[in-house]
């Protein structure tokens, strides 16, 4: 199952208990019918911001046998208690139990119990509500919202004054204050941990969308209007997070309109719609995404489940997903944070076990994930199962938009316990050439490295890429899919905190900024190809920023090593790699300008810091992939070593370093330091000469010293690999091979650094006079025009200025490339 409901609150499991030792009390006294009674009627009624659940059995006052509390609240203090009770005949019909009146709403001093005030009496249900201002409020002023079943909302302000210690009363009781919040509406829902109230009244023959924020100064504000284009016709007057009715008729209930909304802290805001259903229809819901100014319109059919569709369908706040749910048939997770490609929300049908992901009675969905299973009275924590997206990945996922999707959703788990990113890690490793219409390893390096540091900045989802893939255009098997643009919302508030100014500025991103604020390395990546080209030529940049860029680099490294608590099997980060980690040390800095740019009033350390784990992480994951791969197939540390040959686990690694190479260098995402060496030692075990000629021609596998240092220590001086060194050598640039050639003792070897050494010393020669040379020469040698050549280098080898710009090689002098020139001509000449 997709989604995992772990258990908050039962309120048979944890009120029972209590139960039946009042019951036991009750036998004593010859009452044996209690605990029955009291298990049959046990029911949660409201749950309060602070987590209070408030359930009833039996009656919470007793005033006739039929009496059922249809809605009760308490305020913060636990002072006060508002409930409305409605009478029903055994059928379950409202009858009267007062002449003139169905619906009784009191409010209760709780200290002394006896104090009762009755606030309404009237023919239409009542649902009551306390306004909780602050997670723990000790103000003497307290307000109630009664929600009529005729179609207003009004607020009590209740006054409490202290008496005799302990004692709350309220004041002027026979004259409570109140306000008119709203009237003539269809529809209402609480949000009870944000303290707003939404309600849509029509206005000629439209829907309009209103909120209005309680806060905490006591005051209330309306803060958006929003016209929605929906049908309301047929829906039954319904509230939503007011409590629940237990008297309705469900069946007629799943054929209604559903409609909710939906928000988080980063900004969202969301209204979720499905209209009139009729059995064997085509099912349509829509999501507004008012934060990203669009409508979403999906149709699906009922499918081959085979059930007779007998269940509307029920929407579900799952934080960054909002999950809608037909029961028997399909469960679609959508991503509200990035809603725009239908390929990062998952669709599951019933062909993939969805028959039985949730209960199959009425469900609320309330905020911080929680589900209310109104008929058993059980709260869970819904959060998404990453066992079964793993399982799904590996065993289910067929489609490339079904393997984007639970590879996103398996992501966004990235902070819950026991996140199992090795799992997949090790899925994407054995999946590279899998996904058609996306390069796997691409989307998986943004999308981890994007979800490893979203909870530390709230604005980051406008300013890091989350996906590699910008357009998708494939259809999603079993549904359908219209886009409709919306008008933007208007804010009624201008000056905003919180949650409303981050809806604010979700909602200015959208309108103003063109194109998006998503960070791209196309500035990195044109520096770091300058700077590379500059050093080729000789060139040189300021020496103080070419430092700063290195040390950018060494911070990352070093954040890297702190995260890094278990050794590690292949050897990285240990050589020096240069160009990698100017690269590194380039997206730092660019990176954390963007963000420096973007963030405003956000402290500059926790913007670096949020940079060097963002790069760490990019270049963990890379690591980690290698791990993999190499645990796997139980890869030998001899690879690391030339003189032996490569084997099919060698070839397995190669191929899937190839892939990363390509995915980093079409994102130019630097490497790990020693990336290079490592591909370019196994393309040595793995490719014949001319292919492995061919990698190197082309970029793909590069010449590090490091690497090409091994190459002349490991190989020995057979004729194939003779021919290997001497091909590799030549495509070395200058300084490396200088360097290389020395650990390579063959007469090629001796020639090429001759040459070198001849080349440099000569490169400002100047001719002249004969008596200021040598006067006689000290090689034996008979050949003049080589004794000439060697006096004319020994003079120049003991000018102190020429030998200042030539380093690194002491050990070759005059003598030396005599010899080596003897050595050549003879070789020439066969002799």
């Amino acid at each position: 199952m997709a989604l995992r409901l772990v258990a908050h609150f039962d309120v048979r499991a944890d009120v029972l208990p209590s139960l039946v030792a009042q019951a036991a009390t009750a036998a004593e006294a010859g009452d044996t019918g209690v605990l029955e009674t009291a298990y049959e009627s046990l029911r949660v009624l409201n749950i309060e911001r602070n987590g209070n659940i408030i359930y009833t059995y039996k009656h919470l006052y007793t005033f006739e046998k039929d009496m059922q509390a249809v809605s009760c609240s308490v305020n913060s203090e636990r002072t006060l208690l508002a409930a409305s009770f409605v009478q029903y005949t055994k059928e379950g019909v409202r009858s009267e139990f007062h002449p003139g009146s169905k619906c009784l709403t009191l409010l209760v001093e709780i200290h002394p119990v006896d104090s009762v005030k009755v606030l309404k009496a009237v023919d239409s249900c009542i649902w009551v509500q306390f306004l909780y201002p602050h997670a723990e409020s000790h103000h003497l002023q307290n307000h109630l919202l009664l929600i009529s079943e005729e179609k207003y909302i009004e607020r009590f302000n209740i006054q409490i004054t202290r008496e005799d210690g302990n004692r709350a009363v309220i004041r002027n009781s026979s004259h409570l204050p109140k306000d008119r919040i709203a009237e003539d509406f269809a529809w209402a829902q609480w949000d009870m941990s944000e303290q707003r109230l939404y309600y849509i009244e029509l206005e000629k023959s439209k829907s309009v969308l209103r909120c209005i924020q309680f806060w905490p100064d006591e005051s209330f504000t309306l803060m958006f209007e929003m016209p929605l284009d929906i049908s309301l016709s047929g829906l039954r007057f319904k509230f939503v997070n007011f409590g629940y009715d237990y008297h309705q008729d469900q069946e007629k209930l799943c054929n209604q309109p559903s409609l909710c909304v939906f928000t988080n802290h980063t900004g969202s805001l969301c209204v979720c719609y499905s209209p009139k259903f009729d059995s064997g229809e085509e099912i349509t819901y829509s999501v507004f995404y008012l934060h990203k100014g669009y409508r979403k319109t999906f149709t699906s059919a009922p499918g081959s489940a085979g059930s007779h569709v007998t269940k509307g369908i029920t929407f579900l706040n799952l934080g960054y997903l909002v999950a809608v749910y037909f029961p028997g048939h399909f469960l679609h997770l959508l991503n509200i944070q990035h809603p725009d490609l239908i390929c990062h929300s998952l669709f599951l049908t019933g062909n993939n076990k969805m028959a039985a992901v949730l209960p199959p009675s009425p469900l609320q969905s309330l905020p911080g994930s929680l589900i209310l299973d109104c008929s058993s009275g059980k709260v869970y924590r819904a959060t998404l199962d990453q066992s079964y997206l793993l399982w799904f990945l590996w065993n289910a996922a067929h489609l490339d938009c079904e393997k984007m999707a639970a590879l996103h959703c398996a992501l966004s788990c990235g902070q819950d316990p026991g996140f199992q990113e090795d799992q997949i890690i090790q899925w994407v490793c054995e999946h590279v050439s899998g996904c058609h219409s996306f390069d796997l390893i691409q989307e998986f390096l943004i999308a981890s490295s994007y979800w490893s540091v979203y909870p530390e900045l709230v604005d980051v989802d406008m300013l890091l890429p989350h996906s590699s893939v910008l357009t998708w255009n494939e259809e999603i098997p079993g549904i359908m899919l219209v886009t409709e643009e919306l008008p933007l919302l208007l804010m009624k508030v201008y000056s905003l905190t919180g949650y409303w100014a981050k809806l604010n500025s979700n909602l200015e991103y959208v309108k103003y900024t063109k194109p998006h604020l998503h960070y791209h390395n196309s500035v990195v990546r044109r520096e770091w190809h300058n700077l590379i080209s500059e050093e080729k030529t000789g060139k040189r940049r300021s020496t103080m920023y070419v430092r700063n860029i290195l040390d950018n680099a060494i911070k990352v490294i070093s954040n890297m090593e702190i995260r890094t608590l278990e050794p590690r099997l292949i050897p990285l980060l240990q050589e020096e790699d240069r160009h990698q980690r100017l690269l590194i040390g380039l997206m730092v800095s660019e990176l954390r300008d963007h963000l420096v740019r973007h963030l405003q009033g956000v402290e500059k350390k926790k913007i670096e810091q949020t940079t060097l784990d963002y790069i760490s992480k990019l270049l963990n994951l890379i690591w980690c992939m290698l791990e993999t791969i190499w645990r796997k197939h139980s890869v030998h540390p001899w690879v690391l070593h030339l003189n032996n040959r490569g084997s099919a686990a060698d070839f397995e690694v190669f191929h899937l370093m190839t892939r990363i190479l390509d995915a980093s260098n079409n994102l130019c995402f630097p490497l790990p330091p020693g990336f290079h060496s490592l591909h370019m030692i196994l393309g040595v075990h793995c490719l014949p000469l001319y292919n492995l000629l061919h990698y190197i021609d082309n970029g793909v596998l590069l010449l590090t010293e490091t690497a090409v240092t091994m190459l002349m220590k490991d190989l020995d001086n057979s004729e194939k690999n003779e021919k290997l060194k001497f091909s590799i050598i030549v495509r070395l640039p200058p300084l490396i091979g200088q360097k290389v050639c020395r650990f390579w003792d063959h007469p090629m070897s001796s020639n090429i650094i001759s040459r070198n050494h001849v080349a440099q010393l000569l490169k400002n020669y100047k001719k002249e006079p004969r008596n200021s040379m040598i006067g006689k020469s000290s090689f034996p040698t008979e050949f003049l025009p080589l004794n000439y050549f060697i006096e004319t280098l020994t003079g120049l080898e003991s000018s102190h200025q020429a030998l200042c710009d030539f380093e690194g090689q002491d050990n070759v002098d005059a003598e030396f490339v005599e010899e080596a020139a003897l050595k050549h001509t003879m070789a020439l000449l066969g002799l």
